[in-house]
């Protein structure tokens, strides 16, 4: 069985909306694409250049949309990109020249996806599509950069979408700009009790 891997970046109010650049997503009028640019350190590079060794990735059609438009050219950045499986969640698109695309449209496909063989599939953006996830409980980890700013509007890591659900921290990076960079894996039911007691 394939693990589900959600790569986000966010904020400490879980914004995750357009961390890469002014551009990158100004829906619902978002002014604050690009806030991750100032916290980069070597610690936060090591980390991502490991995040961004080859792999099969599950995205929203917002997320491929940007994808598509911008890796296919800077390969040389992110190497592997172009040969990974970008399976994509969509009613609407069902084709694209960027290769390697394969267009799914249920939690059905994803399951069937996950219990396949193959690598891990990473989950980067695709706010609409970690709620469904998490609605279904496909979560297995989450690789958290979680910055020290708060933006107030934007999309949202954790949306409706969230069940209740408990994760173990198996690694931990504090950079030199305060960025808190966490590995969470699902560990299990969520447990009460009393501290009164």
């Amino acid at each position: 069985m394939r693990k589900i891997i959600v790569l986000s970046m966010i904020t400490l109010d879980g914004v995750m909306q357009a961390p890469g650049g002014p551009e990158e997503d100004t829906s619902g009028k978002f002014k604050h694409g690009g806030w991750t640019a100032p916290y980069g350190d070597e610690a936060y590079s090591k980390i991502v250049r490991e995040e961004l060794k080859p792999a099969d990735y599950l995205l929203g059609r917002k997320t491929f949309d940007i994808w598509a438009d911008y890796w296919p050219k800077h390969a040389d950045f992110w190497p592997g990109i172009n040969d990974g499986t970008k399976y994509v969640m969509s009613r609407t698109v069902k084709k694209s020249d960027w290769k390697n695309t394969v267009f799914i449209d249920s939690v059905a496909d994803i399951k069937k996806i996950k219990n396949s063989e193959g690598s891990d599939i990473q989950v980067w953006g695709s706010s609409e599509l970690i709620d469904v996830l998490f609605q279904n409980d496909l979560v297995d980890e989450l690789r958290l950069k979680i910055h020290p700013l708060t933006l107030g509007t934007g999309k949202k890591l954790f949306n409706s979408g969230v069940i209740p659900a408990t994760f173990t921290l198996v690694g931990s990076v504090i950079t030199s700009t305060g960025v808190i960079i966490t590995n969470y894996k699902r560990a299990g039911n969520v447990e009460t009790g009393n501290l009164a007691k």
